[in-house]
C-alpha cells in the first residue's frame, strides 16, 4: 500500500542538521543551530535556547546530545547527585526547562554547577520558554551569571518548514502524499513539531487500519480521531 512520496517544491533548502534524523534547518531555527554547531567554542559555560512549546528546542537539545555525548540532567539528578556528581565524566550537559530547577529551590546548586562547569571547561545547554532575563532567580550571583549567557531563540515553524517536516515524515514512512493533502493539513493543523509527528502517526495508522491511500477524507478522519482523543484526555 505504501509508495514513494511525491516531490513538493519549497521556498528554502532544508538540510539535515548535526546528524539529526529529521531536524531541518530553516530561518526560524538557524541561529540556534549555528550556536549549537559552534560547541565547544561558546564564550561562556552556558547557551540558552529559548522557544515556545512545540517549536523544536527539545528536538535540538536531543541533536546536541547525539553530537556531543552530553548528559541530560533532570531536577532529581541535580537534587540527588549534586553538582559534583552530575558533572563527573560529562563532556557537556543539557538542562531542559531550567525554570523548573529554580522552582525546585535548586538555585544554589545551579550556581555551584555553573562555577564547576566554568572551571572544568564543560558547556551546558539550557532550554526554556523565556530568556534568562525573565527567569525568577532570587540568588544574585546566579542571576548575574545566567543573564550574560548567549541566548538563541527559535521561532514557531513557518508554513515552509512545517511543509518540509510533513513531507519528510511521510517519506520516512514511505507514504504517498498529494499537494491537495498538504494544503488541507496546513490550513487546519497546529504549527508545531509535535503536532506534525502526532498527525502523521495518526494518518499512517488510519491508512493501515482501513487499507486506504492518503487522501483528504482520510486525513480529515484522522484529525477527527486526534481531536476526540484530546477531548477525552482533557476530561480525565
Amino acid at each position: 500500500m505504501k509508495h514513494a512520496v511525491k516531490q513538493i517544491p519549497f521556498d528554502f533548502d532544508p538540510r539535515p542538521a548535526l546528524g539529526g534524523e529529521d531536524f531541518l534547518v530553516a530561518p526560524s531555527n538557524a541561529d540556534a543551530v549555528q550556536w549549537v554547531e559552534r560547541w565547544p567554542d561558546w564564550p561562556g559555560p552556558v547557551l540558552a535556547i529559548v522557544a515556545p512549546a512545540g517549536a523544536g528546542k527539545t528536538h535540538l537539545a536531543n541533536v546536541f546530545q547525539a553530537q556531543t555525548g552530553a548528559r541530560l540532567v533532570s531536577v532529581e539528578d541535580l537534587r540527588s547527585q549534586r553538582a559534583d556528581g552530575v558533572l563527573v565524566g560529562a563532556p557537556a550537559l543539557v538542562l531542559e526547562d531550567v525554570e523548573t530547577f529554580l522552582d525546585a529551590d535548586l538555585a544554589e546548586e545551579l550556581l555551584h554547577l555553573y562555577n564547576l562547569a566554568r572551571e572544568e571547561g564543560v558547556k551546558m545547554l539550557m532550554t526554556a520558554a523565556r530568556p534568562p532575563s525573565r527567569w525568577a532567580i532570587t540568588l544574585k550571583d546566579l542571576s548575574s551569571r545566567l543573564k550574560t549567557a548567549p541566548v538563541a531563540e527559535i521561532s514557531p515553524p513557518d508554513d515552509a518548514l512545517i511543509t518540509a517536516l510533513i513531507v519528510k515524515q511521510f517519506a520516512d514512512r514511505q507514504l504517498s502524499v498529494d499537494p491537495d493533502v498538504l494544503t488541507y493539513m496546513l490550513a487546519r493543523m497546529a504549527r508545531s513539531f509535535s503536532a506534525v509527528r502526532n498527525l502523521i502517526q495518526a494518518i499512517d495508522e488510519h491508512a493501515l487500519a482501513q487499507k486506504r491511500r492518503i487522501t483528504v477524507p482520510l486525513v480529515r478522519d484522522a484529525m477527527g480521531v486526534l481531536e476526540n482523543q484530546h477531548s477525552d484526555d482533557m476530561d480525565t
